[in-house]
Order: structure tokens, then sequence, then C-alpha cells
């Protein structure tokens, strides 16, 4: 990374935390379509957004300078960091909320494409910069400008978001000074209601963001771009699923945790291959889950947790998934995690082998998970939260399953160890390869 670079900054401040950021490269259309998206967003949400954002040079802007004049009326103030170029610096913006910081041509961030979009009901990132001429190697720089590849991450984590805007207003006064007190000032303003208002639906940003993707998609048959637009889509579902565990005080590794559970039991049943690997997403996103639907939902959350889901604009529901091809299987397993093994569950009263056997590891795996996060004060957490799984053998869960689960708890209990790796959301794509 370019050393005084916003994504240098930002990556060097979380070094050996608890929140390391984890990096990917993008083609240049998989962010055009990203950031369109993101950018859209703005024009429905209900309160006017701090936009930070950086464009390389100045005729990338230019390009875009119709859509951000319609933006520029549902924002409080946009900035706009470029080198100067390309009648750049004549440009004459229709809205006084629009200021142009023209970079020098050493700066750093003038390699780097940022969008930041801070409020008190949405928040959304891209960070990224342009890999250089070394970083390509021997094929070297494509000719095709859609081709152009961009190492860095996206984020709709708030705190995130926040940090990186102090990190860029910083930036903007060693230009501006002026400038970047404003910006600090509407920062400041709008603090004042962080944490009131409730967020933006996230469902419909992921939405928006997943067909945008999918339209590029459609219009190029490059494989490697085609696959770097897939891989975002995936990316999407996967950065709500973080935020719901985020939100989730008491049980915020719920989703890596299960994930690695439903994958184990996997194993021990003999799965194939394909199978284990789709537990292992369905596991990851299994908090996706309809509210209206999902009576396991609310025993895995708290009324404060709910009202902090809501207030983050997530109300998380499976069909958000079903925009995505890929993840219709998915997504019924999801769905189906609900149902009870005896035909009382929801969301259609299946019961025995009519319930998806994914869905039926899933529905274990995440109850006896919660357990053992609720009994972990105690003695013998592991025992006693499969005591109470098996308790609701042939009611609510697959004997079977039960009891290969038992044999899982005793392999724990003799020192066999699961570990649930950090999930590296920018390389997520793996999770749909077919196999």
């Amino acid at each position: 990374m370019r050393p005084g670079s916003l994504l240098e900054k930002l990556c060097t401040a979380h070094h050996d935390t608890a929140q390391p950021i984890n990096l990917g490269v993008y083609y240049k259309n998989t962010l055009v379509a990203l950031c369109h998206a993101l950018e859209d967003f703005v024009l429905e949400s209900e309160h006017p957004p701090l936009l930070l954002a950086a464009f390389q040079q100045g005729k990338w802007y230019l390009q875009e300078a119709e859509r951000y004049g319609a933006i520029a009326q549902r924002s409080r103030q946009i900035a706009i960091l470029a080198a100067a170029g390309a009648g750049f610096d004549q440009q004459a913006f229709a809205q006084d909320n629009i200021a142009l910081v023209e970079l020098t041509a050493d700066d750093p961030v003038a390699e780097e494409w940022h969008l930041i979009i801070l409020s008190p009901s949405y928040s959304a990132m891209v960070l990224c910069q342009e890999l250089s001429a070394a970083d390509y190697g021997k094929t070297g720089q494509p000719q095709n400008d859609l081709e152009r590849k961009f190492y860095g991450f996206w984020t709709f984590e708030p705190e995130l978001v926040q940090e990186t805007v102090l990190l860029t207003i910083d930036h903007i006064r060693r230009y501006d000074a002026p400038l970047a007190e404003r910006l600090m000032g509407e920062l400041t303003a709008m603090q004042a209601h962080f944490g009131q208002c409730q967020r933006d639906d996230l469902n419909t940003v992921v939405i928006n963001v997943v067909r945008s993707l999918q339209a590029s998609q459609g219009h190029d048959k490059n494989q490697p771009l085609s696959d770097n637009l897939l891989s975002n889509e995936m990316q999407a579902f996967l950065r709500m699923a973080q935020l719901i565990d985020q939100a989730d005080v008491t049980n915020p590794n719920a989703a890596s945790e299960v994930a690695t559970l439903a994958e184990t039991l996997g194993q021990l049943l003999d799965l194939p291959a394909w199978q284990i690997k789709r537990l292992r997403l369905a596991g990851l996103l299994h908090r996706l889950a309809p509210l209206t639907n999902a009576t396991q939902w609310a025993d895995l959350q708290t009324d404060t947790q709910r009202e902090m889901l809501a207030k983050q604009g997530i109300l998380p529901k499976a069909s958000v998934m079903r925009v995505m091809p890929q993840l219709q299987a998915i997504g019924e397993i999801v769905s189906y995690q609900s149902e009870a093994w005896d035909g009382s569950g929801r969301p259609d009263g299946l019961a025995y082998d009519a319930i998806p056997l994914e869905s039926r590891i899933l529905s274990l795996v995440a109850h006896f998970q919660h357990l053992v996060h609720h009994y972990s004060q105690g003695e013998n957490p592991l025992a006693q939260a499969l005591k109470d799984c098996q308790a609701q053998a042939g009611q609510q869960f697959d004997p079977k399953l039960v009891e290969a689960l038992g044999l899982l708890v005793l392999g724990l209990q003799q020192g066999m160890s699961l570990e649930a790796p950090s999930l590296k959301i920018a390389s997520g794509i793996w999770l749909l390869d077919e196999e």
C-alpha cells in the first residue's frame, strides 16, 4: 500500500487489533456498479449524508457530475478529491454544497478510489487504491479501462465509516482548512443524532447492490470480471450477516461458529463435499431468516438486540437472498431451519424427512451454539447444551442428528478442537464454486 494513503492509514490503525481490515482485489467495472448502487440509495435515504469521494483524476468525476448534481440535492455536503486536469479545475458546480479538493500529483490519494457516505441512518464506504505497474507483473497494465484493478475493501460498518471520514477530513485540511472545518461541523451536527434515528433498511441496500452488479455482469462476457462481480454479490450478504452478529454483543461470533459446527457435523455424517460447502454458507447466513416465520429467531435474540438490529436497518429475511440465483438453495435451507421434526414448526409445517437435511442440521447446531453461550458461565456448557437438545429430540430435532451431535460433543470433551476462523469476506466467492 502507498505510504500516506487513506487506505494505508486505516489498515495501520487496525493492524494487530480485533478488527483487522480484510482486503481484496476489485476490477474497475465492479467498483463502478458497486458505487452507483451505494450512491443511488442516498436518493432514498431519509437523512441527508456527508459524502466524500476520491476520483483519482478530475476527468473521472466529470463523467459523474450530473449524477452528483442530483445526489447533492439530498446531501449535507459533498467533497470531491481528485488531481486536476481535463477541465476539472474549471468545472462550475451548480450546488454550493459540492466542494472540490485538487490533489497534487505526488499525493498518494490521487491513486485511490474512495466513496464514503455517512448519515445518522445510512453508512457505506468503498476504499481502494489502484495497483501499480509493478503489481500487474509480466501481464502488464490492461488495455481495457474496465479491467484496471484496485486493492481495498467496502463495508456498511458505521464505526469504520466514521473513522475514515475523520482521516479524510484531516487529509483535506492540508489543502483547504475552511472546508475541513465545515466538514467537521457537519459531522458534529450529525453525531448528535447517531443512535437516535432508525437506520435505513439494509436489506434494500443489499438488494440494490446485487441487482446493480448483476446488471453489469449481464453486459460483461469477460470471465475474470464476471467472477469479480459475482464475488461482490456474495460479499453483500456476508457483510449484512456480519452486522447482525456485531449487533449481538452476547454472541458476536454466531455465524462463524454455527458454520463450523454445521460443516463438522456434515463431515461426521459423511456428506458429499458440495453439501458440506452448502452447509457452511448456510451457517454463515443463518441469521438472515424471516422475522415473521422463523420462531427460532425469537429464541436467538433478546428484545434489546432486536431493537438494536432495527436501529441498524437490519430486518433479516431469507427472501433477500432470492435476488441472487446462486443463493436460491441457501435461502431455502435458511428458511426451513425453523421447521420442527414433528411438524409443528414453520413456515410450512414440514415434518420428518420432508424437511431438507441441511435445514435440520442448521436448526440443531444453531440452537446448540446459542445454548453453549447461554451456559458459558456454568461448569460444563457443552454437556448442558447437549442435554437440552436431547430433550427436544423427536419433537424439534431429528433424533439421528442429535445422536451425531452427541458424538461431536464427546470428541470436543476429549480434546478435539474446532476453530471458527474469522471470515475473510473479500474472498467469499469460493463458497459459490461448484465441485
